[in-house]
Order: structure tokens, then C-alpha cells, then sequence
């Protein structure tokens, strides 16, 4: 074959080449597709980004204050573990001020303040603390202090209620939850140790 006759027919058969190699990098480029991971410019995709698995502070189970139903009583508040929370009259709410202490508070110990104020049922912006005499925080609603009564044993018990007609089982606003049928006003006040006395302290 002549020389001239050899070098068009390898010419012919390299553009056919060409034509086929550019005819397939435009119908990729056309259909958009990419391996896994990758986006069309050749980049690696990140993970899409998923929910954290513990729940965020404060949830329900571990609020600092819970709202419970008591019969009698309605809706009172309880702190973490179901113990009911009382205010007492002898302390103010603007500004807050507890007044139980020495062995008032043996009888009637502060709602000790958690690290996070947050509550179940109750407005987070009621919920607060005041410092005792004794430097340590009490939890408050509402403005006033919270405080536990030593003969409530178990959770939902409500013994200190209308204790010398100064201790009264808090609702969630704050305020006294009392018996929707009123007490003898004549009868004395009596203390859970059967002592009248007429301290307000309830011991």
C-alpha cells in the first residue's frame, strides 16, 4: 500500500476514535449521575446529620418541680421524686425570704435548688431559688420558698397541709392549695406531735 494511502486511513481511523470518546463524556456529563459518596464536581458528600441520642437537659423526668393530683387538694407540686412542696406564711415572695430555720427546718427542710430549674406541668418562669441563712439555695415558686415536711413519707402524701394554719401544699402557680371544704376554724392548731402551740412553726 502506498505510504499516502496508509497515513489517511490511520487519520480516518483516529478521529472515529475521538468522536466516540467525546459522544460518551457528554452523556455522562447530561445524565448527572456519580458514584456513591461523590457529587458530580468529584467531591466527597458529608453524612447527612442526624438527631443526638440523650435528650436534651431538663426533660420531664428530671425536673426540678412536678405537678401530681392529690384528692382534696387538686393539683399541687412535687419535687423530683414526688414529694409534695409547701410555702409557708410566715416567708414573702417579693422579695422571696425563707424564715424556717434552725429546728423549724429539722421539721420542715428547704426544697434543696438542682443545678437546672426546670419543671413538669409548672412555667419555667416561676421557678427560682433564694439563698438561706445558711448560704445554701432554696427552691422557690412563684417567689416563695419550697420546703418538704419530714412526716411525708412517700411520694403523693400531703400530711403538712393546714399545719398551725401556716403550711399550705403549693399549686403550680404558686399559690395555697387548699381543701375545697374549710377547716374548723374554732379547732387549735395542732402540730403532727399533737402539741398545740401557736409558733407558726408547726413544732
Amino acid at each position: 500500500m502506498p505510504n499516502s494511502r496508509r497515513v489517511g486511513v490511520l487519520t480516518a481511523a483516529g478521529a472515529a476514535v475521538l468522536a466516540f470518546a467525546s459522544a460518551c463524556g457528554s452523556t455522562a456529563a447530561s445524565s448527572g449521575t456519580a458514584s456513591p459518596g461523590m457529587t458530580s464536581s468529584g467531591t466527597t458528600q458529608a453524612p447527612a446529620a442526624t438527631a443526638p441520642a440523650t435528650p436534651p437537659p431538663g426533660t420531664p423526668a428530671n425536673a426540678a418541680v412536678k405537678v401530681t393530683t392529690v384528692s382534696g387538694l387538686g393539683q399541687i407540686v412535687t419535687d423530683s421524686n414526688g414529694f409534695t412542696l409547701y410555702r409557708f406564711d410566715q416567708d414573702s415572695a417579693n422579695p422571696s425570704k425563707a424564715t424556717c430555720t434552725g429546728s423549724c427546718a429539722t421539721l420542715w427542710p428547704g426544697a434543696a435548688a438542682p443545678s437546672q430549674l426546670t419543671g413538669n406541668g409548672v412555667s419555667p418562669a416561676l421557678i427560682g431559688t433564694v439563698t438561706r441563712a445558711d448560704g445554701t439555695e432554696q427552691l422557690t415558686l412563684n417567689g416563695w420558698p419550697l420546703y418538704r415536711y419530714a412526716p411525708d413519707t412517700k411520694a403523693g402524701e400531703a400530711k403538712g397541709e393546714g399545719v398551725d394554719s401556716s403550711w399550705w401544699a403549693v399549686n403550680p402557680s404558686g399559690g395555697e392549695a387548699k381543701p375545697a371544704t374549710p377547716t374548723n376554724s374554732n379547732a387549735p392548731d395542732m402540730p403532727s406531735n399533737g402539741v398545740t402551740n401557736n409558733t407558726g412553726n408547726g413544732y
